[in-house]
């Protein structure tokens, strides 16, 4: 069955295996969620599910909430929510309105793929950006951390398309593939994660079983 989850990060860890292998594992807050709406290709040309998560309180639905999405949640009976993700699967049929997605759908051991925002780090040179070499860190130099030559001189007398420059750096949708879960504490909406996943901590993160777990 297809699986699919929001959460946040909550940060980074360390967890001994029963291997005894010492592993870093990202601890991630992962739902509960709500259907709020089923796509179906006779209504909308594929099949998906949307979810809601983290549920607002009434008085702040007011404020943050408009009269279109105030209606899409009531149309569904679910209560507003801060947000709202579209999962596309192959097969909807195990999901219905107003069911409730909880962290233990997953298990140790499947294999998922997390996305998230990666880190801004605003506009940025190309020391940081792409790790470019930098210039002589002596007195009289004067060019210390610059771009340095773009191009060749007379010859081809112009700067080839798809140079890195100095740009903005991070604030980038990322998904990492085929993560490994190590433990899942039902009780408190937890999933251990083996390795890094992109974003500060507090990040909204989307769990989804992997597309290419072996």
């Amino acid at each position: 069955m297809n699986k699919a989850i929001l959460g946040r990060k909550l940060g980074m860890t360390q967890k001994f295996l029963e291997d005894g292998r010492l592993v870093p594992v990202t601890v991630i807050q992962a739902g509960p969620c709500t259907v709020v709406q089923k796509k179906t290709v006779e209504s909308d040309g594929y099949e998906s599910v949307q979810v809601s998560y983290e549920t607002l309180p009434e008085n702040r639905a007011k404020k943050l909430v408009n009269k279109p999405e105030a209606g899409h949640f009531k149309k569904a009976g679910v209560a507003p929510a801060k947000h709202l993700k579209e999962f596309r699967f192959e097969d909807i049929s195990g999901y219905e309105v107003g069911q409730t997605l909880t962290v233990e759908q997953f298990a140790a051991g499947d294999k998922i793929d997390v996305t998230g925002t990666s880190r801004g780090r605003g506009f940025t040179n190309l020391i940081q950006r792409n790790n470019f070499g930098r210039g002589p860190m002596a007195h009289g130099s004067k060019y210390h951390r610059g771009v340095g030559s773009l191009s060749g001189s007379s010859s081809p007398s112009k700067v080839f398309k798809g140079r890195p420059l100095p740009s903005q750096y991070g604030n980038a949708k990322v998904t990492v593939q085929n993560l490994e879960v190590v433990e899942i504490d039902a009780e408190r909406n937890l999933m251990l994660v083996h390795g890094a996943v992109p974003g500060p901590n507090n990040g909204l993160l989307f769990v989804r079983n992997s597309n290419k777990a072996k």
